[in-house]
Formats: C-alpha cells, sequence, structure tokens
C-alpha cells in the first residue's frame, strides 16, 4: 500500500465528475487499498478516487468503526437537513464547532453544511460483491460528501451567506488556487 498526494482546491480533477468504474481489476484493488493508506494517514473519515487524482467512481470511508469502499455508488437520501455533529470523526482540531464541515482536499477551512441525516448507499464492494449500507448521521454525512466529490462538487458549494464568503477570503488569503463559486 501506498500513501498517495491529496489534490488541493484548485487542481481540476476535483471539478471533474468522475466516470464509471468498467471492471474490478488488480488496478482498482491496489487503488482501493493506497486510498485507505491515504485516508488513514491524512486522518480522514472518506476520500473520493478524484482527491488522489483517478477520476473514477471510488471512495472509502472509515467512521465510527464502519470501514469500507464502494465502487460506482448510488445514494438515495431522506429526512430533513441538519447539521451533523462531528463527535464521532477524527476532524477538527479540538476547540473547533464540532458541527463544521471539512475536506482533506480544502485544508483547515470547516463551515456548517445541513445534510438529510439518513442515506442508503448501494454499489459493489471491491470483491465484486453488492455492496448496501444503511447510515444515519456522520456516516450518511460523510457518503454524501464523499457523492458530491465524485460529482465535481466540495462542500464549500453547500455554504450560504457569510460562512461560505468567509471560506472564500480564507482561500483567496492562502492563494489556494482558482475556486469556482
Amino acid at each position: 500500500m501506498s500513501v498517495l498526494n491529496i489534490r488541493m482546491i484548485g487542481d481540476p480533477v476535483l471539478r471533474t465528475p468522475t466516470s464509471p468504474v468498467q471492471s474490478i481489476d488488480q488496478r482498482i484493488l491496489s487503488l482501493v487499498q493506497d486510498m485507505y493508506a491515504t485516508m488513514d494517514d491524512a486522518r480522514g473519515i472518506g476520500l473520493a478516487a478524484n482527491q488522489v487524482g483517478v477520476g473514477l467512481r471510488i471512495f472509502t470511508y472509515d467512521v465510527a468503526g464502519v470501514r469500507g469502499a464502494v465502487i460506482n455508488p448510488e445514494l438515495e437520501l431522506s429526512g430533513e437537513p441538519v447539521l451533523t455533529p462531528r463527535e464521532e470523526a477524527r476532524g477538527p482540531a479540538e476547540g473547533e464547532n464540532l458541527v463544521q464541515e471539512g475536506c482533506l482536499s480544502v485544508r483547515d477551512i470547516y463551515g456548517p453544511v445541513a445534510r438529510p441525516q439518513q442515506a442508503r448507499l448501494t454499489g459493489s464492494a471491491p470483491d465484486g460483491s453488492p455492496l448496501e449500507v444503511e447510515a444515519t448521521g456522520l456516516l450518511a454525512a460523510c457518503f454524501q460528501h464523499e457523492m458530491d466529490h465524485l460529482d465535481g462538487k466540495l462542500f464549500l458549494d453547500r455554504l450560504r451567506g457569510e460562512e461560505k464568503r468567509r471560506a472564500l477570503q480564507t482561500l483567496r488569503e492562502r492563494d489556494y488556487g482558482r475556486t469556482a463559486s
């Protein structure tokens, strides 16, 4: 397993919708293992393939003991969008607002993102078997965040008002590159 470079905001791969995986072969299996290693090294709870420069519909996740990878995911959502507490996550530093969402590709910027609290994830497991996971709370939010990545969206796109203005100002100050929106 190798730790891969995580692409940062401004890299066009993060804004490009990903393509379905046509077949699961050794290259895909190695990618999944490398994504686990990269996610763990970065102390993340999820990682989409395009975050490591691969334009395929794959993501890994690890939330409160629920760990996995999904290939060609689909997501069904239900429930009213709410802010999700992050206590279970390895996320924001101590003292950060625990309902703030963050991203490995947008380091040290957090903002409130309301997301539906129930999700049903389907797709294929790396071994090719059908995968179905019912999720609530932080796991459901993680699935939605990673699906956004696969569709070429960042959590910043979901911020509103003053929160969005602050996040974009921080990006400009840090010279992360061009941002959409």
